[in-house]
């Protein structure tokens, strides 16, 4: 009998879900990937129970899949980037294929079980890995939870500052340039939050992260992540060829696509702690809040916009466009009320930065140390 391998993450007490595989690199991958944030650890397959994702390279079941999906009524969804046809019969169990990627899925609910075959390693690590987190999501939503487009560090004693924005405002810069200075990255994009006990309680959501190759080369950290790349360490395989191919050619201009986005090195969460050096954090308490706008040019300054929690701030199944509910894990209903109350409650500021990096950091710090 093949031995099976299983990785369980644990985001927090009463949240769980366990990956595994006989290959022992897709439950390694999910230890790298969730680490940390979401308290990854490697136990024995026989005693795992619970919700689970079975994920392993099988061809066979590939075909077979695609042959029972393709044969019958299906509908069509483009997730992750990938067309995916997909069917749901009377007991609530969902078959899926990705004909192009060579991916195929089954969702138990009854079980609590989701089945992933690929007809490559990479592509069933990454995939387990993605519907383990959605899993999970599922489960805080059901249960309160909240997400919020934000970054957010923590000080050693758990009090969390929040940076909220619209894209490209500077939100991940801020929780960079916090955790390069010593604070906890407890999320660069998005967290989850709830109110418990009149307070915001924070926890992270793993994902791998982009730093453009400006903000790499002004945070000093360009020549590590060259160096680390000419000596054999892998990146995340979502950063483009270009990328690669620049940084070990020590060209440090952005590149572009011709879409006009830019294309950034990509990093598996571990690496931002092994790698650049942020120390990553397991949750927090909502502290104060930052609305960060980066311009070209400016000193970093705070600012006297009025700008405070709103719903664009708050993510949703309706805004998700890379992963669609297919598997029908998220709830429904509307979220809890209230938590934007508390949030705009908190202690805030505006904040107008540029692109240097040491005067943005100053500023930060003194602020934070105000708000707190």
């Amino acid at each position: 009998m093949t031995d099976m391998f299983a990785t369980r993450i644990t985001p927090a007490e009463g949240y769980a879900v366990t990956i595994t595989s006989r290959a022992e690199y897709v439950t390694d991958w999910a230890v790298r990937y969730f680490g940390t944030w979401w308290n990854a650890e490697r136990v024995d397959a026989a005693d795992v129970d619970g919700p689970v994702v079975v994920a392993d390279v099988d061809s066979g079941e590939v075909a077979a899949l695609t042959g029972r999906v393709t044969g019958g009524q299906h509908a069509e969804v483009v997730y992750a980037n990938d067309r995916m046809l997909y069917a749901v019969n009377g007991d609530g169990v969902v078959r899926a294929v990705q004909p192009d990627a060579g991916m195929a899925y089954r969702w138990e609910p009854g079980q609590r079980r989701m089945t992933v075959f690929a007809t490559e390693e990479t592509a069933v690590a990454t995939a387990a890995a993605r519907l383990a987190r959605e899993m999970v999501r599922g489960q805080l939503l059901h249960d309160g939870w909240q997400i919020l487009h934000s970054s957010a560090v923590t000080r050693p004693d758990g009090s969390a500052v929040l940076s909220l924005g619209d894209k490209g405002a500077g939100k991940t810069t801020v929780g960079f340039l916090l955790a390069r200075a010593g604070w906890g990255l407890l999320a660069n994009d998005r967290v989850f939050v709830r109110v418990e006990d009149g307070a915001v309680r924070i926890l992270p959501w793993p994902a791998a992260a982009a730093i453009g190759f400006g903000l790499l080369d002004a945070m000093g950290l360009y020549d590590t992540v060259r160096d680390r790349l000419r000596a054999g360490e892998q990146m995340h395989p979502t950063q483009h060829q270009r990328v690669t191919d620049a940084l070990l050619a020590d060209q440090r201009e952005p590149l572009w696509k011709s879409s006009g986005r830019e294309l950034k090195p990509q990093f598996f969460p571990d690496q931002l702690d092994t790698m650049l050096g942020m120390r990553l954090a397991r949750e927090g308490r909502a502290a104060a809040l930052l609305f960060p706008r980066i311009t070209a040019g400016a000193v970093p300054a705070v600012s006297d916009e009025d700008r405070t929690v709103e719903d664009r701030d708050f993510f949703n199944a309706q805004t998700e466009d890379r992963y669609p509910d297919v598997f029908r894990l998220l709830p429904t209903g509307r979220p809890t009320a209230g938590l934007a109350d508390v949030l705009a409650n908190l202690p805030h500021q505006a904040l107008v930065l540029g692109h240097d990096t040491a005067a943005n950091t100053a500023l930060l710090e003194a602020v934070t140390d105000r708000l707190l």
